[in-house]
Order: structure tokens, then sequence, then C-alpha cells
């Protein structure tokens, strides 16, 4: 992943970074407060969110403390996409939020780009399996025809999209399942659209 930060992002990453190779750790909130002169301790958790939400920082797994931040290194950066969860290809389920990561091909790596697991068989017809991984990017529209991630009645399943005058129809690809029509009454809305699907993750943790 090629950095494309602000300068002052860069310069909150710069100084996370040095710290880290000195001391084996990242910085606290209040070290790097001191050391930028940071009027705010809010204004650091914003800087850090967005670095994470960039991917160059993340959170170790299972670490509680103050220094559960670790920065990524280029070539970590380079192949891998953070798993946020399950979604049903089926019967609609809630997409949960996971620290794992997935490698995929070094194209795909975008910071709006994410992986979800597959849980259920109602879009095999689009060579889209039970335990599959897929990747998504954050869109809140999408194509006619696009397979996306759909929140209907705030629970997450994967359909193609196709909208109508006055409703929306969300096609499976498995003749045993209805199509799922969403009327005006429902909430309704699109947290992504399918980039690629693959089947081989090692060291698997769902």
């Amino acid at each position: 992943m090629q950095r494309n930060l602000s300068p002052n992002k860069q310069r909150f990453l710069n100084f996370i970074e040095s710290y880290a190779k000195e001391h084996g750790y990242a910085p606290t909130t209040s070290e790097i407060q001191l050391a930028l002169g940071v009027k705010s301790s809010g204004t650091v958790s914003w800087y850090v969110r967005e670095l994470e939400r960039d991917g160059y920082l993340v959170r170790t797994r299972g670490y509680s403390g103050k220094r559960a931040l670790t920065v990524r290194k280029a070539d970590h950066q380079d192949s891998f996409l953070p798993l946020l969860g399950v979604v049903a290809a089926g019967y609609p389920l809630e997409v949960f939020e996971n620290r794992d990561e997935v490698e995929v091909p070094p194209h795909y790596i975008h910071p709006d780009n994410f992986v979800l697991k597959v849980r259920g068989d109602s879009m095999i017809d689009y060579h889209i399996r039970n335990g599959d991984f897929l990747i998504v990017k954050k869109r809140e529209q999408a194509q006619t025809g696009d397979i996306v991630v759909a929140y209907v009645n705030e629970e997450a399943t994967l359909k193609r999209y196709y909208p109508k005058n006055d409703y929306i129809e969300l096609h499976p690809g498995n003749e045993r399942y209805e199509i799922i029509r969403v009327s005006p009454h429902d909430s309704f809305r699109i947290g992504g659209i399918l980039l690629y699907s693959f089947r081989e993750y090692k060291n698997e943790r769902i």
C-alpha cells in the first residue's frame, strides 16, 4: 500500500513508528499528545482511529492495555485486508467486527475494502459457497445487478440488487430461496459491493 496521507496524519504515523522502533511498543495517547504538542487527547484518538481505518495501525488481538496498538509493516500492508465478520447468503445475519486479517491479491488493497466470510448457500449459482471469503468495497450505492451486502431492517444479507419503481428486489442465486422484496416501509441500506470471492484462508478463526 502506498502512503497517501495528509501531512498531519503522516506526522502522527512517523512519530508512532519511530517510537515503536525505539521502545518495541507503540506510545500511549498521552505520550503522543506530549511529543507532538497536541492540546486535546481527543484529537490524538481521532488521528489514531483514522490511521487504523486507513490500514496503518492495528490493535493487537486479545490485548487490552494502553499499548495495544501495533504499526503494520509495509510488506504486511501490501497483502492483507481486515476480516470484519460473517454475512449470510441465505437468511439475514448481522455482520460483526473482527480483528483478524486475510491475505488477498495486492491490487485489492484499498482503505475502503474489507473481507467477509459467507455463511449459507443461497448464492451457489454465482459460485459463492458456504465458507467462501468475499472482498467487499464500502459503498452506499450500487448498479442494477451488482452483488451487494444489503441491510434489510438492519440485518445483513448477500444478494443481487435490483431496484424497482416502488420497491427493491434482492435476488438469491439458488432456486430454493425466494426473492426478498424490500418495501418503502422497510429499513434498507447498502453496506458494500462484491469485488471478488475466494475459498482459501489459512489460520481461520471463525
